[in-house]
């Protein structure tokens, strides 16, 4: 038997995961590279980066058993 080794294309395998200031990058749960960050990132609006965690930007109530139509006293009606 004669074996050869070949290339096969895993791109559209392959996922990254944040890690700080690089991403991780995976074939199927195994850790194959690692991608420096730049300086600045690019991000969409709403989204920010801080002390090497993602944020997004949200709306949310203040209290947290409130329901968005609790307008008043008359169980959500306004």
């Amino acid at each position: 038997m004669v074996l050869q080794t070949k290339q096969l294309d895993v791109t559209d395998r392959v996922t990254g995961k944040w890690n700080g200031r690089t991403i991780e990058l995976y074939e199927e749960g195994e850790l194959i590279g690692r991608l420096p960050l730049p300086a600045a990132v690019a991000w969409k609006n709403g989204y920010s980066e801080q002390n090497g965690r993602i944020y997004k930007q949200v709306t949310a109530t203040v209290e947290p058993d409130q329901k968005y139509v609790d307008c008043d006293g008359e169980a959500g009606w306004c």
